[in-house]
Order: C-alpha cells, then structure tokens, then sequence
C-alpha cells in the first residue's frame, strides 16, 4: 500500500530542548493524520474488517506532552478502536525523553477505523494490515516527539460539568450513564490563548459504524473540528466508562436511528460546544502540582472468545498461561485527578472509582494503556441475558475486581505531596 510517511522526528535526541525558567509548567502539542492511503477495511469489534468505499474526515494520532521540573507526561489519543499494549510499547520504545510509563496512550473508539488488535476469525484468518500498524507507530511517535519539541510555557485549566443536550445515552438503561464532561486546557503563558484541550467523556463514537463502507473519525472529528476552529489551539478526546452500553444518542422519534455524517457533525459539535461551556469560567492554575504513578497489573485471560484472539493475532502478543500484563496510571493535574484503565468500564465502576479520587475534578481515561474490552464487576458478569456479549468480550469474571482493587491501591497511596 502507498502510505507517505514523514520524517521520523523519533531519530532525533531532543537534548538542546529549552525548558522555561519563567514557568513551572511547559507544554506542547501535535497531531499526525493516520487516514490509509488507499483506504483500508475498518473495524468495528471482533471479527474480520469491512471493505471501504469512501472516507468522512481524516483519522489523526494526537499528542499533549507535559513538562513540569523533572515530570514529563505525554497524553495521546489515536481514531482507532483500541490500541493494544503491543503496540503502544512500540511507540514508546521511539520516545527517548519520556518514561515509558509516563506515555499514556488512548484510543477514541471510533468503530470506522482499519485493524490494530489483529483480529482473526475462527479459521485464524486476519485481516489485519501490518504496514498499516507500523505507519500509526511511525506518526504518533512523531507527533509525541514534535509537540515536546514544541513546549512553551503554560498555564493550566480544568473543570467538570455536567455536557447538556442530546449527546449520549445507555442503550440498555437509558438513563444509566455519566454525564459530566471533564476538560483539561493548557493555554499559552504569554498570551493566554489555547496549546490544547483535551475532552474526556464516555460515548461510543459508532453512528456510522463499521458496515457502511466508511472511514472516519465518527463524531470525533467534528468535535475537533468545533473546538480548534472556535478556540484555537489542539483539541483531544479521550473516552471514559462507556460500556455498557453508553453510545451516541441518534435516537429519532419514529423509533429509528440517524446514522450519517450528519449527525455525527451534529452531535460532535454539540459535545465541543458544551466543552468550550464548561472550560470557559475555569480558574487559571499558573503553577499546579504535576505528579504521575503507575502500577503493573496482572489480568487472567479466562474468556475463550478472549484466549483465541490474542492467540492467534498477527501481532504475536505472546501471552503465557492465559494472562496479560498491564499498566494503571494515576496523574495529580493541578486540582484534577486522572486515574486510566485498559478497557471500556460500566459506568457503575466509573462512577465509582471517580467518587473515591480526592478531588472535585475527577477524570477517567478509558482505553488507556490497552484495550481489554469490556470490565464487568463479578455481581454483572454473566448475570442478564442483555449482558451476554459485554461478558463474552471480556477478559473474565475477575477483571473488574482486580481492576479496581488496583485502582483504589494507586488513589489511596498517591499522597502527592512528597
């Protein structure tokens, strides 16, 4: 496949790289388009990927990398439906000034994107493109380098609001979603305008899906569209708990679903308008508190479904007695919080671990890390009929317990004061 790749900036050591003595907060960003050229099948969950006719809007890999003292973080987002640890450690082995563990890497679910878990079907066929998968490590890498090339001197905003209008909802019980929109923005030292606001909210970006012959970002681009058009700087979406089944509200009143780029314009611009709402009145933090831990976690791979397919993926992920080695992050954010998890959460656990973090401004990274389908606690584990294909696409019973007996050891350690 013909694919124009860019100039590594991985290569590069960024060591003449100036820090601000003005400012105890540097930040930069950027952002690499990841649409295939010629366009790919996308893939929308388990199964071989959908054939493709057309695109609406560009797939892009996103970077916000944060420089505090001898703290650098980078925060990423990539179009995809999920973004294994196999290849997230790949895009971390190129960054040479970052910790491996401080390189947190999201992805935005859109369900319209090519191939990066290597799913095969039950002959063990994939089709995955592997040429593909290396052209995303290669852009995000750069991305992640140029935006910390890139840093300047920064201030910091954060808020939490509850997003209105018609955006989400849970198809299983419709009113059983999250529906606070936390932001983070990190505008210019020098002229207060906007480097980049990220947006973490729980929504599956599926109005399209995989089966309409489509590539897209779904309403997520849109949502960056809105954003970097009316306030400038680069916008970021990373998702929260949204499983379970918290998707986009295309509902119409004839019972049916709206499911073009219409209405993926209509509801991205709308989540982006209320984004800019809830950031605007947001107290400027010119010297916050940048602190981030980590904690490895072991998860038991006890799905079938599960087994087979990191098994027999094209991307050899290698795994030894039916279990899976992942990272959970906790970062202190001024007077945020932001916990990750390597999956899609039901919103009973979102809700939960968010009011346990000692902060009004509590944010979830979902998809963080990895990608491990759905977490389930073990009380809703196989236990409604409606629950069934949440449970198969799972890892195991166990998960959600381990997950959030990891999670509530990071809270309940991370003083941040040391």
């Amino acid at each position: 496949m013909k694919i124009k790749i860019s100039v590594l900036f991985s290569l590069i050591i960024f060591s003449t790289t100036i820090y601000s003595s003005n400012s105890s907060l540097n930040v930069g960003a950027s952002f690499r388009n990841i649409t295939p050229d010629p366009l790919l099948p996308v893939s929308g969950g388990v199964g071989i990927p959908n054939p493709v006719e057309m695109k609406k809007g560009e797939l892009t890999t996103r970077a916000i990398v944060i420089v505090s003292n001898d703290t650098k973080i980078a925060l990423v987002s990539i179009d995809n439906l999920g973004v294994p640890k196999i290849i997230g450690d790949k895009i971390r082995s190129r960054i040479v000034d970052i910790k491996p563990e401080n390189i947190l890497i999201s992805a935005t679910h859109t369900h319209s994107a090519p191939d990066l878990y290597g799913f095969a079907d039950e002959n063990g066929n994939s089709g995955i493109d592997l040429s593909y998968v290396d052209f995303v490590i290669d852009q995000t890498s750069d991305a992640i380098n140029e935006a910390l090339n890139n840093i300047q001197p920064s201030y910091l905003k954060t808020a939490v609001d509850e997003a209105k209008g018609k955006i989400a909802y849970n198809y299983y019980a419709p009113k059983l979603y999250d529906p606070r929109c936390g932001l983070i923005q990190f505008i210019s030292a020098d002229n207060q305008n906007p480097i980049a606001t990220l947006v973490n909210y729980a929504i599956h970006p599926e109005v399209i899906g995989s089966d309409r012959g489509i590539c897209t970002p779904d309403l997520v681009g849109p949502l960056y569209n809105k954003i970097e058009s009316e306030i400038g700087g680069i916008a970021l979406f990373v998702n929260s708990a949204q499983g379970g089944m918290v998707t986009a509200d295309n509902r119409l009143d004839n019972g049916k679903e709206a499911n073009d780029w219409n209405e993926c314009i209509r509801i991205g611009e709308l989540l982006a308008a209320e984004s800019i709402r809830i950031i605007s009145n947001a107290d400027v933090q010119k010297s916050p508190e940048i602190n981030i831990k980590s904690k490895e976690v072991v998860l038991p791979v006890e799905s079938e479904l599960m087994q087979f397919i990191l098994k027999h993926s094209k991307l050899n992920y290698g795994i030894d007695e039916n279990k899976v080695f992942t990272t959970l992050n906790i970062i202190k954010l001024g007077d945020a919080q932001i916990l990750t998890i390597p999956g899609e959460a039901l919103p009973n656990i979102g809700y939960y671990l968010k009011r346990k973090m000692n902060t009004q401004h509590p944010f979830l990274f979902g998809l963080t890390n990895d990608a491990f389908g759905y977490i389930l606690t073990k009380e809703d584990f196989n236990s409604f009929k409606t629950y069934n294909y949440i449970t198969r696409t799972s890892l195991g019973e166990k998960t959600g317990d381990i997950i959030i007996n990891a999670a509530m050891d990071l809270i309940n350690k991370s003083s941040f004061s040391e």
